[in-house]
């Protein structure tokens, strides 16, 4: 490798990434940046990195912790800044000039990084300090030792061990691969958009809340229609609004649009993409020496090997799709009180499944909606619980911007007073973002640098008409509560190294502490607070309350069932080889299907939460063959969930001793070892299988 510093001119010091931000907390300058720096920033922040990894690969003295270690983690820093924010920008409020930037960033991206951990010098000085470290000539502190042995394991993993010729191929497929995930996220965004559902007569909308109507004509005028109202699309199969319509015919509408996505022909069509990606990661894997792609992101986590992966998976698939079966009995004698002899199709189940558990529990997520109000529930809620539980509070900081104007920035501060990060938040759905719920670090806390963190969360709530509130569903609370668990990863860390960073752990661990987080909803003091009538302010009956904590099993076999036949389509995709990958796009369907009989999870009404043509966690993002993270985290979280439950529950003391022990660690070690330290043992599984209903299938 070699500098390019020279055939790139210097970036503008007026490039709001040429210096670090000088706003609070380094929080990015998004009033002064335009499309037109990130390019620029990109080339200069590549071209210096490159520079400053040559420095380190060619340093003639003995590898050390200062001259390898720490300044691999001071290298590339305004690479860093541009990225976090641009990614920020192509997930949550893109343009056709950042997609079309992104498309020619990718391969470029990767090749770069490739320069760098497929170069056998960088490689060699990391194994020379590993042989100074056991020959006692050098002793390096925890975190620096464990970071150490990640870099090692990094650059074999990425085939520095490779033949030229094999580097070559591999450097290639990189390349390949990262643009084609680019093109999967900017397609299926495109046919998401496309596939939302005008409905003209007003009619069609009986069902729906007041407010959700609102939304859906609000949603319409913003598109440009005249008239209508305007269904937006959700990410995954089942869209909220089934539960709510009465009109089996538009339930069918919906629902098809849903499922369409991504297969149904056109421009925006994603199979030919995803095909090559499978093809691809295959051909990858093989050439790195793993079985397939499954196996090679395995290894990578702390599940270690697909069979382990398999066996999690085999085990809960016959109890869920029993549940589910079950469920659908009971929800197709409802569907035939309306319509004798009548089928329980996918578009029905929502639908039946809430008059159900109405019927069941006299209750129904409309009667809720009312006493969910957004500001309410995060404030009061969310908020809250962090609160009781860390001593953290947040003020409002309208004076720093997001990237678009429905972002909101807080500051947060410890017990004590002292600012620990920012925390920024962006609610709403909108065509320029993707689907889903994700959280971000814009700025990943240091030691060695000297930053605290900035985190932000991402949701897709649609929008109300101006001066309307925003009332959520209770799967929207439960999803805040989900992602700002991420956030506390975040802005809890008190790690030294940027790189060990907040939620820089494996991808089946880094669900854990965000699905702790959802207790907190469920909690009776915490639920009191926030669930409270917009217009009247009287509390949500306590009876209510009570209703809804009983019912926390109802429907688990559909939840359990469709996010299980997910992971396991995911993992059918990524276990295959170069030469079993279909070639013709019209086979997806038929693989598809074949997968999930062969799973045990083909039930008729309950589809897959993403079918694989609008799968973005694995064809789009990062969660390739790693989609089985959410059950695998899953495992500790309802351990853990019993742990604060034997400690006193939401207490400052249990809050603390979580956020010591598991929080605040991030990747400076073995993951395993925090959930050991907290649990004084290993996982066990029975709470899970408790939680779920699935104790008979264990």
């Amino acid at each position: 490798m070699t500098s390019t510093t020279s055939t790139v001119p210097a970036l503008d010091p007026a490039n709001p990434f040429a210096t670090p931000s000088d706003l609070p907390y380094a929080l990015p300058d998004f009033a002064a940046i335009r499309d037109e720096h990130y390019l620029p920033a990109f080339e200069a922040g590549m071209a210096e990195e490159r520079a400053e990894v040559e420095t380190i690969v060619t340093n003639p003295e003995p590898p050390t912790e200062e001259n390898l270690l720490l300044e691999l983690e001071l290298s590339g820093a305004l690479l860093d800044r541009v990225s976090t924010v641009f990614f920020s920008r192509t997930s949550a409020d893109t343009t056709d000039a950042l997609d079309a930037l992104e498309e020619q960033l990718a391969p470029r991206l990767a090749e770069h990084h490739d320069a760098i951990y497929l170069d056998r010098r960088l490689h060699d000085r990391l194994e020379a300090l590993q042989a100074r470290v056991e020959a006692g000539e050098v002793t390096l502190p925890d975190d620096s030792a464990w970071l150490l042995h990640t870099l090692r394991r990094d650059v074999r993993r990425a085939g520095v061990a490779l033949e030229e010729g094999a580097k070559t191929r591999l450097r290639e497929l990189n390349a390949r691969i990262t643009s084609l995930e680019t093109a999967f996220g900017r397609e299926l965004l495109a046919d998401t958009n496309a596939s939302a559902v005008l409905l003209e007569d007003e009619a069609d909308l009986e069902g729906l809340p007041e407010d959700a109507v609102a939304a859906a004509r609000q949603a319409a005028q913003d598109r440009g229609h005249d008239t209508g109202w305007l269904v937006e699309l959700m990410l995954y199969s089942q869209q909220p609004v089934l539960a709510s319509l009465r009109r089996r015919d538009v339930r069918r509408r919906v629902h098809e649009a849903s499922v369409r996505r991504g297969g149904h022909g056109g421009e925006h069509d994603t199979r030919a993409i995803l095909l090559e990606l499978a093809l691809l990661r295959a051909e990858r894997a093989r050439l790195l020496g793993f079985d397939h792609h499954g196996a090679y992101v395995a290894d990578d986590s702390t599940a270690r090997t697909t069979e382990a992966v398999d066996g999690m998976l085999h085990r809960l698939a016959p109890a869920a799709a029993a549940n589910a079966r079950r469920e659908a009995a009971d929800l197709e004698r409802a569907l035939q009180a309306d319509e004798p002899g009548a089928t329980l199709e996918p578009w029905d189940w929502s639908f039946y499944a809430e008059r159900v558990r109405q019927e069941r529990y006299a209750l129904d997520d409309a009667l809720l909606r009312p006493y969910l109000e957004l500001d309410r529930v995060l404030h009061d809620g969310v908020f809250h619980a962090a609160t009781e539980l860390y001593g953290i509070t947040f003020t409002r900081r309208k004076d720093l911007v997001g990237y678009h104007h429905d972002v909101q920035v807080y500051e947060v501060h410890d017990a004590d007073g002292t600012g620990i990060g920012l925390f920024l938040a962006d609610w709403y759905t909108r065509a320029s973002k993707r689907g889903g719920a994700w959280m971000n670090n814009l700025v990943d806390q240091s030691g060695l640098l000297g930053d605290l963190p900035v985190v932000m969360n991402n949701l897709n709530i649609p929008k109300p008409p101006a001066d309307e509130p925003t009332l959520l569903s209770w799967d929207e609370v439960i999803t805040m509560f989900h992602e700002f668990g991420h956030a506390l990863h975040g802005l809890f860390s008190a790690v030294r190294l940027p790189s060990q960073s907040g939620t820089a752990v494996p991808r089946d661990f880094v669900e854990y502490p965000s699905q702790v987080n959802e207790m907190w909803a469920w909690e009776p003091s915490v639920l009191r607070r926030y669930a409270v009538h917009h217009e009247t302010g009287e509390p949500m009956p306590e009876e209510w309350v009570g209703t809804m904590i009983a019912s926390r099993q109802f429907n688990e076999g559909f939840s359990t069932t469709e996010y299980l036949a997910a992971a396991l389509l995911d993992q059918a995709w990524h276990q295959l080889q170069a030469d079993e990958v279909p070639t013709d796009v019209e086979e997806v369907e038929a693989f598809e299907a074949r997968a999930l009989e062969a799973a045990g999870v083909a039930v008729h009404a309950v589809p897959p939460r993403y079918r694989t043509t609008y799968f973005n966690h694995v064809f789009g993002g990062g969660y390739a063959a790693a989609y089985y993270s959410y059950i695998w985290s899953e495992v500790l979280d309802a351990d853990t969930v019993e742990w604060f439950a034997e400690n006193g529950g939401l207490l400052r003391e249990t809050g603390d001793r979580f956020r010591q022990a598991l929080l605040s660690r991030g990747g400076s070690l073995d993951v395993m070892d925090t959930f050991r330290e907290l649990r004084g043992r290993e996982p066990r599984i029975e709470p899970l299988l408790a939680r779920r209903g699935l104790a008979d299938g264990a």
